[in-house]
């Protein structure tokens, strides 16, 4: 089987033990995470071949990151090593009404240093068939936004699927350009497109009519969003489906999850209510690398891909850190309707 590509940074997690604020905690717990090394992982747990790029330097800390994908088994075959240090962010999880909170320590790591020329994406991509990068790559600076673009018209021109989840961050972009400035043209390449109602009004000016996310006391509607996906299929006429992720949030700790699927017409996932979540960090990327599987795996059948897609995050929620640790058989029986959590013998 041919292999999927993702490329973007991986940072060393430091995380407030529990529900603890940070002016409480006497330790952290480290653990490594990002975008495109979550997709990644939860890719390789379903036993499609990855490999993961970014640039890390020369020094321990990048040697334990790199060690800790390994034991994924996702390729770091083709990360480039180079700068002077691993980026960091800071997380307190948040609980009922206190929402949680990150703190990025990440200027002037190796991979926001990166530029164009860097990385040989001709030999990167020789037995790919998939690429995917977020809207946080392009947010790092203008090398990196630079070389990822380099990438996608690479990948265009050998006919690679290229997959975007635009993941808005407003913290980021802070470089002197806006995601509304770069982003784009790097759009402009993609064959799938994953967003939410917030990445595509603040990137591109794109909402549903008369909605606001923020009072829907967690009831939210997948057809209010058909408007979005076909402005965003207009705007990019390359895309062959466009998907929303559509999160309700009660309070810090139950959330409805769902999504929906724009292609020939509209799929719309089942409505899981959430009601203990341990950890929802990296729950868009668990929705990435499930909605991947499933379009690799059921090429005809949207509506499976995107059930998988669903029912994936929704299992990332109940495991603690980045990476989304499940197997295809357990998300299969999500799927079928088993959310019991009975022991299992």
């Amino acid at each position: 089987m041919k292999k999927v590509v993702t490329f973007g940074e991986i940072m060393l997690r430091l995380s407030a033990p529990g529900y603890q604020r940070f002016i409480q905690s006497t330790n952290l717990n480290a653990t490594f995470g990002g975008g495109e090394a979550n997709v990644a992982v939860s890719l390789s747990n379903y036993g499609i071949p990855t490999d993961y790029v970014t640039r890390l330097p020369e020094n321990d800390i990048a040697e334990w990151c790199i060690s800790d994908l390994r034991k994924y088994n996702v390729g770091v075959q083709n990360i480039i090593r180079g700068g002077d240090r691993v980026g960091i962010y800071y997380l307190e999880t948040g609980a009922v009404a206190r929402a949680s909170k990150v703190i990025y320590d990440r200027a002037n790591s190796a991979m926001a240093d990166i530029k164009p020329g860097m990385i040989d994406w001709e030999e990167v991509f020789k037995d790919a068939q998939w690429f995917h990068w977020t809207g946080i790559t392009p947010a790092l600076s203008q090398g990196a936004a630079d070389a990822c673009l380099e990438a996608i018209k690479i990948a265009n021109k050998k006919g690679i699927t290229v997959s975007t989840d635009l993941n808005y961050r407003k913290n980021l972009w802070k470089y002197g350009k806006s995601a509304s400035d770069i982003m784009p043209a790097l759009v402009e390449g993609c064959d799938i497109i994953l967003g939410n109602e917030e990445d595509a009004e603040k990137v591109f000016g794109i909402k549903p009519e008369g909605f606001d996310v923020a009072h829907t006391a967690g009831d939210v509607d997948a057809a209010e969003f058909e408007s979005v996906c076909t402005q965003l299929k207009k705007r990019f006429p390359r895309a062959k489906k466009v998907i929303i992720t559509l999160r309700g949030s009660i309070n810090a700790n139950h959330n409805t999850w769902g999504g929906c699927l724009y292609s020939d017409k509209l799929y719309q996932s089942k409505r899981y209510d959430i009601t203990h979540i341990v950890d929802r960090v990296g729950g868009g990327d668990s929705f990435m690398g499930g909605l991947i599987y499933g379009l690799i795996t059921y090429p005809t059948d949207d509506q499976k891909a995107l059930d998988f897609a669903v029912a994936a995050s929704c299992l990332k929620h109940t495991i603690y850190a980045d990476y989304n640790l499940v197997t295809v058989a357990e998300v299969e029986n999500l799927m079928k309707g088993d959310g019991s959590g009975r022991v299992s013998r």
